[in-house]
């Protein structure tokens, strides 16, 4: 069986209250949380079962209900709670490294912590599943690219990259590379992280 520590999690849940805005126990909410990733990761999504879930945490199957509807509920929250350290990209005055931060943040959330496997374990779900993908879409995916989009009108500011610079293909030019690799194969290294920036500074940089 596959597991992760559990300090992956983050320390400080977003979320305060739980389904109807009944206080909740954070540390009961932690619990499931990684309840539910290590047996996404060990089982599969089409094995994983909320009273599993319950079970592993230690709380009752009510508790899990008080807060998801579902399991694709929990499992996008799961998905956004993971992602969410490796979306922000730091003003460092610099928009090629920014770029890169770009490229290695969601590479480095695929290769080192359990947002990889987690995210593996629901590639079909995001894909044909509404209820996990579009909240993923919405949350993790519309979180990158506005975080891109940021740096880009950083670099226009600073006068490195060009005032018509495409945001949107900036953003796929940046992050698609990363998750082809995730889906079709290929290492996600440096020098891969390193040759995608540099394709996208030759487009855009002034």
């Amino acid at each position: 069986m596959i597991t992760v520590d559990d300090d992956v999690l983050p320390d400080h849940l977003p979320l305060a209250h739980a389904r109807g805005g009944r206080p909740r126990s954070t540390e009961a909410h932690r619990r499931i949380l990684t309840a539910a990733r290590e047996l996404l990761i060990a089982e599969g999504y089409a094995d994983l079962r909320l009273e599993h879930v319950a079970s592993r945490a230690k709380v009752g199957k009510a508790t899990i209900y008080r807060r998801w509807a579902s399991k694709e509920e929990l499992a996008q929250e799961l998905l956004a709670v993971l992602a969410g350290p490796h979306i922000a990209v730091a003003d460092t005055g610099d928009t090629r490294a920014e770029l890169l931060a770009a490229v290695t943040n969601p590479m480095r959330a695929l290769t080192e912590t359990s947002f990889g496997p987690v995210i593996r374990a629901l590639l079909s779900q995001i894909a044909r599943n509404p209820v996990i993908g579009d909240p993923f879409r919405a949350t993790v995916v519309q979180g990158r690219r506005d975080e891109i989009a940021r740096v880009v009108a950083r670099g226009v500011d600073r006068g490195d990259l060009r005032p018509d610079a495409d945001v949107s293909i900036a953003t796929e030019m940046l992050v698609g590379p990363v998750y082809f690799r995730l889906m079709f194969g290929g290492a996600l290294t440096e020098e891969f992280a390193e040759q995608v920036v540099d394709v996208v500074w030759r487009a855009f940089a002034v």
